[in-house]
């Protein structure tokens, strides 16, 4: 049955839901499942390639995933200054798995959800009711879970490096210093509000940039793929080597501003 241009995108931007009549706690079974894939692939690349490595006449995969890992080395050395054994290997995950995930991106529009409509035909569904969403990245849901993921990281290492007490004394006590305990009484909701304006305004930019970008790229594959074949190699090509550079940027951002937020979550104010 052929369907028009609106149906079509709609179909595109439907997720492939557990329950929807359960609101809040259903599960996009798409998000979830394709960023478990992608996860196990990076875990499962680098884990060959650290078992394999070489010294003298190390191959290409070993050498491209050398090149990554020295290149987040690099940043995180010139951004944290505080010695932690964990921040390295996060911003590595963080880079690496934001990348695959925006690089579903670049896939066909149509190969892997009418991949889905024929397993589901198979099993005896209705295709037009079978949908796959395949950009875990342009999924709000993903976005702001990664970012609260960090959230959580930015509270864990404030209290492991300045105390519980010590982490407190600057939710009441900065921006705004007093002097005194009476103006330090009247100041310590002020500071605390804006401390907390602070900690929640990281994880929305976070997850927001992030999801704007592939969410919007995404949405232009897919009117792209409405237009002629002509038409669609005349813009598509030159869109998908501008967005090779997007989802790039977008984990590389991500992965800098988490190293910053944990900067600053160990100096003081």
């Amino acid at each position: 049955m052929a369907i028009n241009a609106t149906d079509y995108i709609k179909h595109h931007l439907t997720f492939w839901n557990s329950d929807p009549s359960a609101g809040f706690w259903s599960l996009h079974v798409d998000t979830f499942s394709i960023s478990l894939i992608l996860g196990f692939i990076f875990a499962a690349v680098f884990g060959l390639v650290a078992r394999s490595a070489k010294l003298e006449n190390p191959g290409r995969l070993q050498i491209f995933v050398e090149m990554i890992i020295e290149m987040v080395d690099t940043q995180v050395k010139e951004v944290f200054h505080a010695k932690s054994k964990v921040v390295a290997p996060l911003a590595l995950t963080i880079f690496c798995w934001v990348f695959l995930m925006n690089a579903m991106d670049m896939l066909p529009v149509d190969l892997l959800p009418m991949i889905a409509q024929y397993i589901g035909a198979a099993m005896g569904h209705d295709p037009h009711h079978v949908y796959l969403r395949v950009v875990p990245s342009a999924d709000v849901n993903a976005t702001f879970a990664m970012s609260l993921s960090v959230m959580l990281c930015i509270i864990g290492f404030s209290i492991s490096h300045k105390g519980l007490g010590g982490y407190t004394k600057e939710l009441l006590t900065a921006p705004f210093h007093a002097e005194g305990p009476v103006m330090g009484a009247i100041l310590a909701p002020v500071n605390f509000a804006f401390q907390m304006i602070e900690l929640l305004a990281k994880p929305i930019s976070l997850s927001l940039r992030l999801f704007g970008n592939m969410y919007s790229g995404e949405l232009i594959f897919i009117l792209i793929a409405l237009l002629p074949i002509g038409a669609q190699w005349i813009l598509g090509t030159p869109w998908a080597i501008f967005h090779i550079l997007v989802i790039t940027l977008q984990a590389f951002v991500f992965m800098m501003l988490t190293i910053v937020y944990l900067s600053l979550a160990v100096e003081s104010h």
